[in-house]
Protein backbone atom coordinates (compact mmCIF):
# COMPACT_ATOMS: atom_id res chain seq x y z
CA UNK A 1 0.00 0.00 0.00
CA UNK A 2 1.19 3.54 -0.79
CA UNK A 3 0.97 5.89 2.15
CA UNK A 4 0.66 9.39 1.58
CA UNK A 5 1.43 12.12 4.17
CA UNK A 6 1.33 15.89 3.27
CA UNK A 7 4.84 17.27 4.76
CA UNK A 8 3.33 20.64 4.88
CA UNK A 9 -0.40 22.15 5.84
CA UNK A 10 -2.72 22.66 2.73
CA UNK A 11 -2.54 26.28 3.15
CA UNK A 12 1.22 26.00 2.67
CA UNK A 13 1.40 24.11 0.15
CA UNK A 14 -1.15 26.04 -2.08
CA UNK A 15 0.72 28.96 -1.35
CA UNK A 16 4.25 27.76 -2.14
CA UNK A 17 2.86 26.20 -5.42
CA UNK A 18 4.38 22.69 -3.75
CA UNK A 19 1.38 20.52 -5.10
CA UNK A 20 1.75 17.84 -2.36
CA UNK A 21 4.38 16.26 -0.55
CA UNK A 22 4.37 12.30 -0.03
CA UNK A 23 6.33 9.82 1.72
CA UNK A 24 6.11 6.33 -0.22
CA UNK A 25 7.55 4.14 2.21
CA UNK A 26 7.70 0.55 2.93
CA UNK A 27 4.39 -1.15 5.35
CA UNK A 28 5.88 -0.95 8.84
CA UNK A 29 8.50 2.17 8.11
CA UNK A 30 7.21 5.28 10.57
CA UNK A 31 7.96 8.56 9.94
CA UNK A 32 9.24 9.20 13.58
CA UNK A 33 11.97 5.87 13.13
CA UNK A 34 15.61 7.28 12.38
CA UNK A 35 17.00 7.32 10.40
CA UNK A 36 15.02 10.88 8.32
CA UNK A 37 13.93 10.28 5.26
CA UNK A 38 15.91 12.02 2.30
CA UNK A 39 13.67 14.58 0.88
CA UNK A 40 13.56 14.37 -3.37
CA UNK A 41 11.86 17.13 -5.51
CA UNK A 42 10.09 15.94 -8.75
CA UNK A 43 8.96 19.23 -10.36
CA UNK A 44 6.22 18.36 -13.35
CA UNK A 45 3.34 19.98 -14.55
CA UNK A 46 0.92 18.65 -12.33
CA UNK A 47 -1.60 21.33 -13.34
CA UNK A 48 -2.09 23.09 -16.79
CA UNK A 49 -1.54 22.41 -20.79
CA UNK A 50 0.77 19.07 -19.60
CA UNK A 51 -1.02 17.70 -16.88
CA UNK A 52 -1.19 14.82 -18.38
CA UNK A 53 2.60 14.30 -18.90
CA UNK A 54 2.84 15.50 -15.02
CA UNK A 55 0.41 12.85 -13.56
CA UNK A 56 2.06 10.10 -15.88
CA UNK A 57 5.56 11.23 -14.41
CA UNK A 58 4.35 11.38 -10.73
CA UNK A 59 3.15 7.58 -11.29
CA UNK A 60 6.53 6.37 -12.58
CA UNK A 61 8.38 8.09 -9.97
CA UNK A 62 6.54 7.19 -7.20
CA UNK A 63 6.82 3.57 -8.00
CA UNK A 64 10.69 4.00 -7.74
CA UNK A 65 10.61 5.18 -4.43
CA UNK A 66 8.12 2.64 -3.08
CA UNK A 67 10.40 0.31 -4.54
CA UNK A 68 13.77 1.75 -3.14
CA UNK A 69 12.04 2.27 0.26
CA UNK A 70 10.64 -1.54 0.40
CA UNK A 71 14.22 -2.64 -0.77
CA UNK A 72 15.48 -0.91 2.47
CA UNK A 73 16.15 2.59 1.21
CA UNK A 74 19.53 4.26 0.93
CA UNK A 75 21.90 1.71 2.87
CA UNK A 76 24.81 4.15 2.35
CA UNK A 77 22.56 6.69 5.28
CA UNK A 78 21.62 3.96 7.02
CA UNK A 79 18.76 3.02 5.42
CA UNK A 80 16.98 6.02 5.27
CA UNK A 81 13.98 6.37 2.88
CA UNK A 82 13.36 8.41 0.46
CA UNK A 83 10.22 10.93 0.78
CA UNK A 84 9.10 12.20 -2.87
CA UNK A 85 7.97 16.40 -2.78
CA UNK A 86 6.11 16.97 -5.77
CA UNK A 87 6.28 20.49 -7.48
CA UNK A 88 3.81 21.87 -9.92
CA UNK A 89 4.74 23.94 -12.54
CA UNK A 90 1.70 24.60 -13.28
CA UNK A 91 2.65 23.81 -17.34
CA UNK A 92 4.80 27.47 -17.52
CA UNK A 93 8.17 28.67 -17.33
CA UNK A 94 7.81 31.06 -13.97
CA UNK A 95 5.65 28.79 -11.84
CA UNK A 96 7.81 26.50 -12.85
CA UNK A 97 11.16 28.38 -11.31
CA UNK A 98 9.26 29.25 -8.63
CA UNK A 99 7.91 25.79 -7.63
CA UNK A 100 11.73 25.13 -7.54
CA UNK A 101 12.36 27.99 -5.03
CA UNK A 102 10.07 26.29 -2.79
CA UNK A 103 11.30 22.45 -3.44
CA UNK A 104 14.18 24.12 -2.04
CA UNK A 105 12.54 25.66 0.71
CA UNK A 106 11.10 22.25 1.43
CA UNK A 107 14.37 20.81 2.22
CA UNK A 108 15.14 18.78 -0.79
CA UNK A 109 18.67 17.00 -1.56
CA UNK A 110 17.93 17.41 -5.18
CA UNK A 111 15.42 18.20 -7.76
CA UNK A 112 13.77 15.46 -10.70
CA UNK A 113 11.83 16.22 -13.71
CA UNK A 114 11.04 19.17 -15.82
CA UNK A 115 8.98 18.19 -18.52
CA UNK A 116 9.59 21.09 -21.03
CA UNK A 117 12.21 22.76 -22.37
CA UNK A 118 11.10 26.24 -21.25
CA UNK A 119 10.23 25.32 -17.49
CA UNK A 120 13.49 22.73 -17.33
CA UNK A 121 15.34 26.53 -18.46
CA UNK A 122 13.71 28.55 -15.71
CA UNK A 123 14.10 25.56 -12.85
CA UNK A 124 17.62 24.42 -13.72
CA UNK A 125 18.07 28.11 -13.26
CA UNK A 126 16.46 28.55 -10.26
CA UNK A 127 18.55 25.48 -8.81
CA UNK A 128 22.03 26.54 -9.32
CA UNK A 129 21.23 29.62 -6.91
CA UNK A 130 21.34 26.84 -4.06
CA UNK A 131 23.75 24.17 -5.99
CA UNK A 132 20.99 22.11 -5.91
CA UNK A 133 21.39 19.46 -7.76
CA UNK A 134 18.79 18.57 -10.60
CA UNK A 135 18.40 16.25 -13.27
CA UNK A 136 16.38 16.95 -16.12
CA UNK A 137 13.95 13.95 -17.62
CA UNK A 138 12.65 14.71 -21.00
CA UNK A 139 13.35 18.63 -22.02
CA UNK A 140 15.66 18.23 -25.38
CA UNK A 141 16.74 21.98 -25.99
CA UNK A 142 20.51 21.80 -26.26
CA UNK A 143 20.63 25.60 -23.78
CA UNK A 144 19.69 23.34 -21.04
CA UNK A 145 23.27 21.65 -20.26
CA UNK A 146 25.43 24.46 -22.17
CA UNK A 147 25.03 27.13 -19.50
CA UNK A 148 27.68 26.17 -17.72
CA UNK A 149 25.68 24.96 -14.76
CA UNK A 150 27.24 22.92 -12.16
CA UNK A 151 24.18 21.44 -10.60
CA UNK A 152 22.45 20.97 -14.01
CA UNK A 153 22.57 17.41 -15.21
CA UNK A 154 20.50 15.69 -18.42
CA UNK A 155 19.43 12.18 -18.27
CA UNK A 156 17.42 11.66 -21.53
CA UNK A 157 19.16 12.87 -25.45
CA UNK A 158 18.99 16.16 -26.21
CA UNK A 159 18.16 17.92 -29.46
CA UNK A 160 21.09 16.85 -31.63
CA UNK A 161 21.53 13.23 -30.28
CA UNK A 162 17.64 12.67 -30.71
CA UNK A 163 18.00 14.63 -34.43
CA UNK A 164 20.91 12.27 -35.48
CA UNK A 165 19.46 9.07 -34.21
CA UNK A 166 15.85 10.01 -35.54
CA UNK A 167 17.63 11.08 -39.24
CA UNK A 168 20.11 7.97 -39.21
CA UNK A 169 16.71 6.02 -39.12
CA UNK A 170 14.76 7.80 -41.22
CA UNK A 171 17.39 7.31 -44.04
CA UNK A 172 17.58 3.58 -43.24
CA UNK A 173 13.53 3.44 -43.37
CA UNK A 174 13.80 5.27 -46.90
CA UNK A 175 16.63 3.67 -48.48
CA UNK A 176 14.96 -0.07 -47.25
CA UNK A 177 11.72 1.29 -49.20
CA UNK A 178 13.65 1.66 -52.57
CA UNK A 179 13.44 5.58 -51.48
CA UNK A 180 10.33 6.67 -52.31
CA UNK A 181 10.13 9.61 -50.00
CA UNK A 182 11.71 12.94 -51.17
CA UNK A 183 9.97 16.09 -50.07
CA UNK A 184 9.24 16.84 -46.48
CA UNK A 185 7.10 19.24 -44.65
CA UNK A 186 7.87 20.45 -41.42
CA UNK A 187 5.28 21.24 -38.66
CA UNK A 188 6.81 22.08 -35.26
CA UNK A 189 5.32 24.24 -32.22
CA UNK A 190 6.31 27.75 -31.95
CA UNK A 191 8.56 27.30 -28.81
CA UNK A 192 11.91 26.58 -27.65
CA UNK A 193 10.91 22.68 -27.99
CA UNK A 194 10.05 22.30 -31.58
CA UNK A 195 11.67 25.62 -32.94
CA UNK A 196 14.99 24.14 -31.93
CA UNK A 197 13.91 20.90 -33.77
CA UNK A 198 13.00 22.35 -36.90
CA UNK A 199 16.30 24.43 -37.09
CA UNK A 200 18.17 21.18 -36.98
CA UNK A 201 15.95 19.07 -39.58
CA UNK A 202 16.15 22.44 -42.07
CA UNK A 203 20.09 21.90 -41.51
CA UNK A 204 20.08 18.31 -41.65
CA UNK A 205 17.57 16.92 -44.03
CA UNK A 206 18.93 18.34 -47.73
CA UNK A 207 22.03 17.13 -47.25
CA UNK A 208 20.54 13.11 -46.96
CA UNK A 209 18.78 13.98 -50.26
CA UNK A 210 15.10 15.21 -48.85
CA UNK A 211 13.87 18.62 -49.86
CA UNK A 212 11.97 20.75 -47.73
CA UNK A 213 8.75 22.13 -49.21
CA UNK A 214 7.28 23.69 -46.13
CA UNK A 215 8.08 24.88 -42.62
CA UNK A 216 4.91 25.54 -40.81
CA UNK A 217 4.66 26.36 -37.05
CA UNK A 218 1.76 27.10 -34.68
CA UNK A 219 1.38 28.27 -31.29
CA UNK A 220 0.89 26.35 -27.69
CA UNK A 221 -1.69 25.90 -26.89
CA UNK A 222 -3.33 25.79 -30.58
CA UNK A 223 -7.18 25.27 -30.94
CA UNK A 224 -7.21 24.68 -34.74
CA UNK A 225 -5.44 22.93 -37.45
CA UNK A 226 -7.23 23.14 -40.54
CA UNK A 227 -5.06 25.89 -42.25
CA UNK A 228 -2.02 23.80 -40.89
CA UNK A 229 -3.43 20.54 -42.68
CA UNK A 230 -5.08 22.75 -45.99
CA UNK A 231 -1.92 24.12 -46.98
CA UNK A 232 -0.30 20.22 -46.32
CA UNK A 233 -2.99 18.83 -48.84
CA UNK A 234 -2.14 21.69 -51.55
CA UNK A 235 1.70 21.23 -51.09
CA UNK A 236 1.58 16.92 -50.91
CA UNK A 237 4.43 15.78 -49.19
CA UNK A 238 5.85 12.42 -49.13
CA UNK A 239 6.50 12.97 -45.28
CA UNK A 240 4.94 15.32 -42.74
CA UNK A 241 7.66 15.83 -39.76
CA UNK A 242 5.67 17.31 -36.77
CA UNK A 243 7.82 18.28 -33.53
CA UNK A 244 4.96 19.45 -31.12
CA UNK A 245 3.26 18.74 -27.81
CA UNK A 246 0.03 15.79 -26.87
CA UNK A 247 -3.15 18.10 -27.72
CA UNK A 248 -1.44 19.39 -30.89
CA UNK A 249 -0.49 16.58 -32.37
CA UNK A 250 -3.88 14.65 -31.68
CA UNK A 251 -5.42 17.44 -33.43
CA UNK A 252 -3.14 17.52 -36.50
CA UNK A 253 -3.42 13.72 -37.17
CA UNK A 254 -7.45 14.14 -36.51
CA UNK A 255 -7.50 16.97 -39.21
CA UNK A 256 -5.53 14.78 -41.45
CA UNK A 257 -7.38 11.81 -41.30
CA UNK A 258 -11.07 14.18 -41.66
CA UNK A 259 -9.54 15.86 -44.85
CA UNK A 260 -7.52 12.11 -46.33
CA UNK A 261 -4.15 13.79 -46.07
CA UNK A 262 -2.44 10.53 -46.65
CA UNK A 263 1.33 11.39 -47.12
CA UNK A 264 3.57 8.00 -47.24
CA UNK A 265 4.55 8.30 -43.39
CA UNK A 266 3.81 10.89 -40.19
CA UNK A 267 8.06 10.59 -38.97
CA UNK A 268 7.32 12.99 -35.41
CA UNK A 269 10.21 13.67 -33.64
CA UNK A 270 9.42 13.86 -30.06
CA UNK A 271 5.76 13.87 -31.42
CA UNK A 272 3.91 14.19 -28.16
CA UNK A 273 1.28 11.70 -29.17
CA UNK A 274 2.73 9.07 -31.40
CA UNK A 275 4.21 7.58 -28.27
CA UNK A 276 1.17 7.43 -26.36
CA UNK A 277 -1.69 5.06 -25.48
CA UNK A 278 -4.40 7.57 -25.08
CA UNK A 279 -4.07 8.77 -28.80
CA UNK A 280 -3.90 5.18 -29.64
CA UNK A 281 -6.49 3.99 -27.80
CA UNK A 282 -9.10 7.08 -28.37
CA UNK A 283 -8.00 7.78 -32.11
CA UNK A 284 -6.57 4.38 -33.13
CA UNK A 285 -7.96 4.87 -36.93
CA UNK A 286 -5.40 8.75 -37.03
CA UNK A 287 -2.81 6.80 -34.81
CA UNK A 288 -2.64 3.88 -37.05
CA UNK A 289 0.79 3.89 -38.87
CA UNK A 290 2.67 6.96 -37.57
CA UNK A 291 6.22 6.64 -36.43
CA UNK A 292 7.87 8.55 -33.85
CA UNK A 293 11.32 8.95 -32.18
CA UNK A 294 11.16 9.68 -28.53
CA UNK A 295 11.94 8.38 -24.69
CA UNK A 296 10.62 5.07 -24.99
CA UNK A 297 11.45 2.42 -22.06
CA UNK A 298 13.54 -0.74 -23.00
CA UNK A 299 10.62 -3.06 -24.33
CA UNK A 300 12.53 -6.05 -23.75
CA UNK A 301 13.11 -4.59 -19.60
CA UNK A 302 9.97 -6.52 -18.11
CA UNK A 303 9.99 -3.24 -16.11
CA UNK A 304 8.49 -1.92 -19.24
CA UNK A 305 5.68 -3.77 -18.96
CA UNK A 306 4.91 -3.86 -15.15
CA UNK A 307 5.16 -0.33 -15.67
CA UNK A 308 2.39 0.12 -18.44
CA UNK A 309 0.28 -2.32 -15.96
CA UNK A 310 0.48 -0.16 -13.10
CA UNK A 311 -0.45 2.80 -14.92
CA UNK A 312 -3.98 1.02 -16.18
CA UNK A 313 -4.89 -0.31 -13.28
CA UNK A 314 -5.17 3.33 -12.18
CA UNK A 315 -7.54 3.67 -15.28
CA UNK A 316 -5.03 6.09 -17.14
CA UNK A 317 -3.50 5.08 -20.47
CA UNK A 318 0.70 4.95 -20.69
CA UNK A 319 3.44 7.33 -22.12
CA UNK A 320 6.90 7.74 -22.18
CA UNK A 321 6.86 9.98 -18.86
CA UNK A 322 6.07 7.04 -17.06
CA UNK A 323 9.45 5.22 -17.53
CA UNK A 324 11.86 8.16 -17.73
CA UNK A 325 11.22 9.35 -14.49
CA UNK A 326 10.95 6.14 -12.63
CA UNK A 327 14.14 5.62 -13.90
CA UNK A 328 15.47 9.38 -12.89
CA UNK A 329 14.58 8.37 -9.68
CA UNK A 330 16.21 5.51 -9.80
CA UNK A 331 19.50 7.30 -10.75
CA UNK A 332 19.43 9.92 -7.97
CA UNK A 333 19.36 7.21 -5.44
CA UNK A 334 22.25 6.02 -6.96
CA UNK A 335 23.62 8.96 -6.26
CA UNK A 336 23.00 9.53 -3.00
CA UNK A 337 24.36 5.83 -2.56
CA UNK A 338 27.66 6.67 -4.32
CA UNK A 339 27.99 10.32 -2.53
CA UNK A 340 27.00 8.78 1.12
CA UNK A 341 25.68 11.78 1.94
CA UNK A 342 22.74 14.53 1.46
CA UNK A 343 25.50 17.28 1.04
CA UNK A 344 24.92 18.79 -2.29
CA UNK A 345 28.68 19.27 -3.32
CA UNK A 346 28.98 15.40 -2.53
CA UNK A 347 25.74 14.58 -4.94
CA UNK A 348 27.02 16.83 -7.86
CA UNK A 349 29.76 15.23 -7.19
CA UNK A 350 28.59 12.33 -7.69
CA UNK A 351 26.61 12.80 -10.69
CA UNK A 352 29.85 14.69 -12.05
CA UNK A 353 32.22 11.73 -11.88
CA UNK A 354 30.26 7.84 -11.39
CA UNK A 355 28.11 5.72 -13.96
CA UNK A 356 24.82 4.97 -13.26
CA UNK A 357 22.42 1.89 -13.74
CA UNK A 358 19.52 3.92 -16.07
CA UNK A 359 16.45 2.05 -14.71
CA UNK A 360 13.94 0.71 -17.48
CA UNK A 361 15.85 3.21 -20.59
CA UNK A 362 17.64 1.66 -22.76
CA UNK A 363 21.10 4.01 -22.13
CA UNK A 364 23.27 1.11 -21.02
CA UNK A 365 25.55 2.92 -18.30
CA UNK A 366 24.34 6.43 -17.83
CA UNK A 367 27.41 8.86 -17.44
CA UNK A 368 27.35 12.69 -17.82
CA UNK A 369 30.06 14.61 -19.59
CA UNK A 370 31.15 17.74 -18.46
CA UNK A 371 28.22 19.65 -19.45
CA UNK A 372 26.24 17.97 -17.61
CA UNK A 373 24.63 15.43 -20.75
CA UNK A 374 23.90 12.00 -20.34
CA UNK A 375 26.33 10.46 -23.23
CA UNK A 376 24.73 7.56 -23.50
CA UNK A 377 20.88 8.14 -23.60
CA UNK A 378 19.21 7.06 -26.43
CA UNK A 379 16.30 7.59 -28.43
CA UNK A 380 13.84 4.92 -29.67
CA UNK A 381 11.55 4.95 -32.95
CA UNK A 382 8.01 3.93 -32.70
CA UNK A 383 5.43 3.14 -34.93
CA UNK A 384 1.73 2.52 -34.47
CA UNK A 385 0.81 -0.94 -35.79
CA UNK A 386 -2.43 -2.90 -35.13
CA UNK A 387 -3.83 -0.36 -32.30
CA UNK A 388 -0.29 -1.07 -30.58
CA UNK A 389 3.30 0.88 -29.97
CA UNK A 390 5.92 -1.13 -31.60
CA UNK A 391 9.59 -0.16 -31.48
CA UNK A 392 10.87 -0.55 -34.86
CA UNK A 393 14.46 0.63 -34.32
CA UNK A 394 17.33 0.33 -33.31
CA UNK A 395 17.45 -3.59 -34.42
CA UNK A 396 18.41 -4.35 -30.76
CA UNK A 397 15.12 -3.35 -29.11
CA UNK A 398 12.99 -3.58 -32.17
CA UNK A 399 9.36 -5.90 -32.12
CA UNK A 400 8.09 -5.28 -35.56
CA UNK A 401 9.32 -3.93 -39.00
CA UNK A 402 8.77 -1.32 -39.44
CA UNK A 403 5.66 -0.33 -42.41
CA UNK A 404 6.37 2.07 -44.98
CA UNK A 405 5.28 3.60 -47.10
CA UNK A 406 2.16 3.33 -44.37
CA UNK A 407 0.05 4.97 -47.56
CA UNK A 408 0.53 3.35 -50.73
Amino acid sequence: MTNKLYGQSRRTVLKSGVAAAAVLAAPGILRAQSPAPVKVGLLQPISGAFALDGDLARIGAEQAVKEINEAGGIKALDGAPIELVVGDSRSNAEAGAQATEDLNAAGVAGVLGGFASGIALTATQAASRYNLPYIVDCAVSDTITQRGLKNTFRFNPNFSMATDTALKNLVKLNDDAGKPAKTVALVHEDGLFGSGLATIMKNRLPELGFEIIETISHPTPARDMSNVVLRLRSLRPDLVIPSMYYNEFVLLARTMQQQRVKPMGVYAVFGGAASSYRFVNEFPEAAEGVMDCNHWGDPKNPKSAELKTIVEEQGKFYAYNTPINYSVVKVFAQALEKAGSTDKEAIIEALSTQEFESGVMPYGMSKFDETGQNTSALPLNTQVQGGDINVIYPEEFAQAAPVFPANK
